[in-house]
């Protein structure tokens, strides 16, 4: 399988915190990739390295063997990468439609509402009054309403209902079989996911574990996950 894209010693400082501890991490192309961890083990700092809202103090960040690490987030968005965070995902001054179509570039919403028929009725509603199910359908919307060669999802099903999370998941499958490459960070491991699926346990800024998702949970790396 090809590598889309990677980090390589990435370490990550937030003030005098060091998030990341010289990371390394490869995205295939193609592929349902999953970061596990608790909260502050880096999952999210990793999205965010990937994506360039975050720039490295040391290390690199690779997109198909090129250096991507100084390429700002817009730019890196219009080479293809789609970055769904955990928060401020949506323009919560902005309708649902605006949303839609903001993220679709003004195109068609049929793909947003086919995968989330919900969004229908509201679309006249200003996202911030949204409940959290709702604004994360919409936020996850963005990543089905246009091609993209990356996809970087913080948390997918967040405030969801199971229904509605097991079809997000098979949503996104959609898109590896596409021949993106999907990241999620997760605090479980979820259902559902495609064959193939990789994952990474993180855990105080250091990758502790990888595998495939059914080598998890690892035996010499106990919990708690």
């Amino acid at each position: 399988m090809s590598v889309e894209m990677e980090l390589r010693g990435v370490r990550v400082r937030y003030g005098p915190l060091e998030a990341l501890h010289g990371v390394d991490l490869p995205v295939p192309a193609g592929t349902a990739t999953v970061l596990l961890g608790r909260n502050g083990s880096g999952r999210s700092t990793v999205l965010r390295a990937l994506a360039g809202t975050v720039r490295p103090a040391s290390g690199r960040v690779l997109w198909r063997g090129e250096d991507v690490t100084r390429v700002p987030a817009h730019r890196r968005a219009r080479r293809g990468l789609c970055f769904v965070p955990d928060l401020r995902a949506v323009h919560a001054t902005l309708t649902v439609a605006e949303n839609l179509r903001l993220a679709a570039d003004g195109g068609d919403l049929t793909a947003a509402l086919d995968a989330y028929p919900e969004l229908g009725p509201l679309l006249a509603r200003r996202a911030g009054s949204l409940s959290g199910g709702e604004r994360r359908m919409l936020a996850v919307s963005r990543a089905l309403s246009r091609p993209a060669r990356v996809v970087l999802v913080d948390e997918p099903a967040l405030g969801m209902s199971p229904a509605v999370a097991a079809r997000t998941y098979a949503l996104l499958g959609r898109v590896c079989a596409g021949g993106a490459a999907l990241v999620t960070a997760e605090q479980r491991l979820p259902d559902g996911l495609p064959p193939g699926t990789l994952v990474h346990g993180l855990r105080r800024g250091a990758v502790v574990f990888s595998g495939e998702a059914a080598e998890w949970p690892p035996e010499s790396t106990p919990g708690p996950w």
